[in-house]
Order: C-alpha cells, then sequence, then structure tokens
C-alpha cells in the first residue's frame, strides 16, 4: 500500500510510535510517506520505500500565526494525487485528524477517495476534549475518520464517553522493537559512568512536561538518598519543566547524583543501564517509554493512572496512587529488594508488545479500510 503517516516530531510517545511504525511498514514493501513540521526524533533516512516529506507554512505579514493545518491538508491532497497514497494515517487528533478531513474533503471534489484512520495518544483527547473552542472540531475530525484506534483500553473508552463514539475506537497498543532495547545492549563501562558500584541507578525519559511531573520523582529520588539507599538518577529528555528540575536538584543539593543528559534519538543504551525506571505522571495513555525500559530488562514504577495497568504487569514492576510519593517511595524499594526477579519479569512482560506481533494489527486495519484500486 501507499500510506501518509502524519505525526509531530518532538520527544514523545505520539512521534516515535508514527515514525516507527512508518519505518517498520517500509521495510515490509509499503510505500511509506512521513509527513510533519519537522524531520522526526527516530527518523531513518537510508530506508527503502520511505519517504520524508516537510511541511512549512507560508509567512505573510496578515497571518500571526503560520496556517500549518491548512498547509498540512494541502500537502497530503499533493500527495494522493501526485504519490498516490490510498491511506491517511494520522496520530494525534490536534491539528492532523482535522487536517487530514480537509484534505480529503478536496480529493472527493476532485473523485478521489481516500481513508483516514485517526490514532489517538492521548492529551489529545482527554486535554483538548476539556476545551470548549476545539470541542467540537476534534468530534468533527473523529467522527469523520474511517477508523479511530486508541493504544490502550482506558485511552479507548475515556474517548468514546467524551465525543460520543460508542463503541467506535479500535485499540492497537503500542510496539516495541525488542532487539533495539534489549538487555544485550548493556555496556558495563557506560553504566559505571552513571553510577559507582553498589550503587542503585533510577532512570526516567520524557519531554518533561507538566504533565510528566518530574519534580516528583526528584522528591522521591531525595527520599531514597534521605533514607540511606545508595542511588543515583539518570534524567532522560528536554521539556518545559526541565529547568525548574535542574533547579529543584541543586536546592536539595543532590547535584552530584543526578544526571541530566538531554534529549537524545538512541535512548537504549541508556535504558538498559538502569535498575528502575521511575514514571510520576498525572495521566499516560500507554507508556511507551516504561514499555521500552522493560523490554531492556528494567523493572517500571508508576502511578496507576490510565493506560498504565495494562502495560505493566505485577511481576514486571509496581504501581502506586497518582502523587503518592511515600507508597511510590514504598514500592520502589520493594522492586530493588527483588530486583533481579522483576528483571527477568519485565523482559518477558515486554515481548506481549513486541514489534512482529503489533505490526500486524495495523496492516489488517489498512485492508479492512482500503478503497478499491483507482
Amino acid at each position: 500500500m501507499r500510506i501518509a503517516v502524519v505525526c509531530y516530531p518532538t520527544l514523545g510517545g505520539s512521534g516515535i510510535v508514527a515514525t516507527e511504525l512508518a519505518k517498520a511498514l517500509s521495510c515490509k514493501g509499503h510505500s511509506v510517506h512521513l509527513v510533519s513540521s519537522e524531520v522526526p526524533l527516530r527518523y531513518s533516512v537510508c530506508l527503502p520505500n520511505l519517504y520524508f516529506h516537510q511541511v512549512i507554512p507560508p509567512e505573510y505579514p496578515l497571518f500571526r500565526y503560520r496556517p500549518y493545518e491548512s498547509a498540512l491538508a494541502g500537502r497530503l491532497v499533493q500527495l494522493a494525487e501526485s504519490e498516490g497514497v490510498e491511506l491517511f494515517h494520522v496520530h494525534y487528533a490536534i491539528p492532523h485528524a482535522v487536517s487530514a478531513y480537509l484534505a480529503q474533503q478536496v480529493l472527493k471534489e476532485r473523485g478521489l477517495r481516500v481513508p483516514i484512520i485517526t490514532t489517538l495518544h492521548g492529551t489529545d483527547t482527554v486535554v483538548v476534549s476539556q476545551d470548549p473552542d476545539l470541542y467540537p472540531v476534534v468530534r468533527l475530525a473523529l467522527r469523520a475518520s474511517t477508523q479511530v484506534t486508541a493504544v490502550s483500553q482506558a485511552l479507548a473508552e475515556e474517548t468514546e464517553a467524551r465525543f460520543g463514539l460508542a463503541g467506535a475506537v479500535e485499540v492497537i497498543p503500542n510496539f516495541v522493537d525488542t532487539e533495539v532495547f534489549s538487555p544485550a545492549r548493556y555496556d558495563a563501562n557506560l553504566r559505571a559512568a552513571y553510577a559507582a558500584p553498589g550503587e542503585y541507578l533510577l532512570v526516567h525519559a520524557s519531554n518533561f512536561r507538566p504533565v510528566k511531573q518530574v519534580p516528583q520523582i526528584i522528591q522521591l529520588f531525595a527520599r531514597l538518598v534521605e533514607i540511606g539507599v545508595p542511588a543515583r538518577l539518570l534524567l532522560i529528555g528536554d521539556g518545559p519543566e526541565k529547568v525548574l528540575c535542574e533547579q529543584q536538584v541543586r536546592e536539595l543539593r543532590l547535584g552530584a547524583r543526578v544526571h541530566f543528559v538531554g534529549g537524545i534519538a538512541d535512548v537504549a543504551p541508556l535504558l538498559v543501564i538502569g535498575d528502575v525506571f521511575v514514571l510520576a505522571s498525572a495521566y499516560e495513555s500507554f507508556g511507551l517509554a516504561a514499555l521500552e525500559a522493560m523490554a531492556c530488562g528494567v523493572p517500571v514504577v508508576a502511578p496507576a493512572v490510565g493506560g498504565l495497568p495494562e502495560v505493566i504487569s505485577s511481576e514486571a514492576g509496581q504501581l502506586f496512587p497518582k502523587d503518592d510519593i511515600e507508597a511510590a517511595l514504598h514500592v520502589t524499594l520493594r522492586v530493588l529488594e527483588k530486583l533481579p526477579r522483576y528483571r527477568q519479569a519485565a523482559r518477558q512482560n515486554a515481548l506481549r508488545f513486541r514489534k512482529e506481533l503489533i505490526l500486524p494489527q495495523y496492516e489488517v486495519l489498512y485492508q479492512k479500510v482500503q478503497v478499491p484500486a483507482r
């Protein structure tokens, strides 16, 4: 098939999943056109059948903001007409599903039918639905989509309830490449650079948005240090609250124990050297970073929110009530106490979501919504 995959380029689950999906589909012989405002973090230019299209909206003195939504719709029209794209697969409702719907209407006037699959990743509907200006537009785009998918059952049910889409959302979970994210990538020298022998290494990776609540992770780490646990904290990623977190670390006098490494494309070598992966999010539709950590054999401590209970089994990690730092401390100590057992279970749990099992689900969906040949 000839597919346009639309995503955000920045560090975050939706863009990573969309880019990895595009790469995997191209390796299976599909012609995939990856569309975004910038080159996505994990884009690989050397793959066959994979083409990147950057959308740069025009500048005009009248525009306070560049009209990205309209430019994206126009690019999708071009791809359908000039490249024979047969399907729009958009990740994140705002603005991608709206732009795809607009492109679909333009193409319909020109005698072309292109189905739309909209994959939801969480905040695009959970947060957007609370905005009275955006809600009706998103609702229209979701209802106009040929198929809406969600990355967890929790997100599917919440979306159906908020947008009146009873039974219309199909669940296809995120996936992980278990060869890229694997305990086999463990590097003892890299581990030694971040933690001394006898020290535990806690790891977190995110885009440092407020919803990730990274300051709570630092609070948890401070409590571990306070009770005498020999540990270091490795924070991967970048975003709006990183400066705040750096200030918090200085105020708590933890600077020698906390490492900020910024946003990097290949996080697997850093995940695999960790002992526990920690989340404190107010909401997670799935928890892709947690899945990637478990694939590396690293158990997860996380709040019981959104889709995380569907991803993290009780053998592969521990969940705690949201915003409860003392409960998080308790379950972290439990994992550290039986770390070898949790490590093995984490890897086995992640195999449920390996790429080879999830990718065919998308291919089946593509065939189901495909329009007959032109």
